[in-house]
């Protein structure tokens, strides 16, 4: 079976997975797609942390935590999926990439919901746990990288050519066909620098 890695770009109750495969100098987008992880027409799932300012902070953590075990059970139904589809097209998942934002630590759960920009900060947090979550629970490693420091990982683990996969996977989208936005883009190369890192 061929190694292949996935990279998530994550929003409020959903992330951009892009998985890649083949080598860091001709990479090959084998699976993207969108992947819910909440009930929609569920109160607050989308943004938990909003949701749970207004109730007392007991009731606050048990909605959290009732949130949590929610969105990790289904982001780990949707990779289990796609580990499925891969393995069937003769792919081993081998590696995952979330992209992070500051990667600053979170205080206790009082002080986020006094701090709209905390519960901003926590809600991103939330969602990224619950894809590493459910990674662990199917024992892919998980690495986490900066957003802001994508180039500098691509040069690393390109031994200083990362501009030029940077460039290639920008121009999958003309053969790929939409969607292949800023997302796409970024989980993909996400997945190459974790690809690549394996195969060091």
């Amino acid at each position: 079976m061929k190694e292949c890695a996935i990279g998530i770009r994550v929003h409020s109750g959903w992330g951009a997975l892009v998985a890649i495969a083949g080598d860091a100098g001709a990479p090959e987008v084998i699976e993207r797609r969108r992947v819910e992880i909440i009930d929609r027409k569920k109160p607050g799932a989308m943004q938990p942390y909003h949701f749970a300012k207004d109730l007392p902070l007991g009731e606050a953590e048990k909605f959290i935590a009732g949130s949590a075990a929610s969105a990790t059970r289904l982001a780990s139904e949707a990779m289990r999926e796609v580990c499925d589809k891969l393995r069937a097209h003769h792919y081993n998942l081998v590696a995952a990439a979330i992209l992070l934002s500051s990667g600053r630590p979170l205080p206790e759960l009082e002080k986020i919901l006094a701090a709209h920009p905390m519960i901003h900060t926590a809600e991103g947090e939330f969602f990224r746990q619950a894809f590493r979550d459910a990674c662990a629970s199917l024992k892919i490693p998980v690495t986490g990288i900066r957003e802001r420091d994508l180039d500098e990982h691509a040069k690393s683990a390109l031994r200083g050519d990362g501009g030029l996969l940077k460039k290639k996977i920008a121009g999958m989208g003309k053969t790929l066909g939409p969607p292949w936005t800023t997302d796409q883009k970024a989980a993909a190369l996400a997945a190459a620098i974790a690809l690549a890192a394996r195969h060091k």
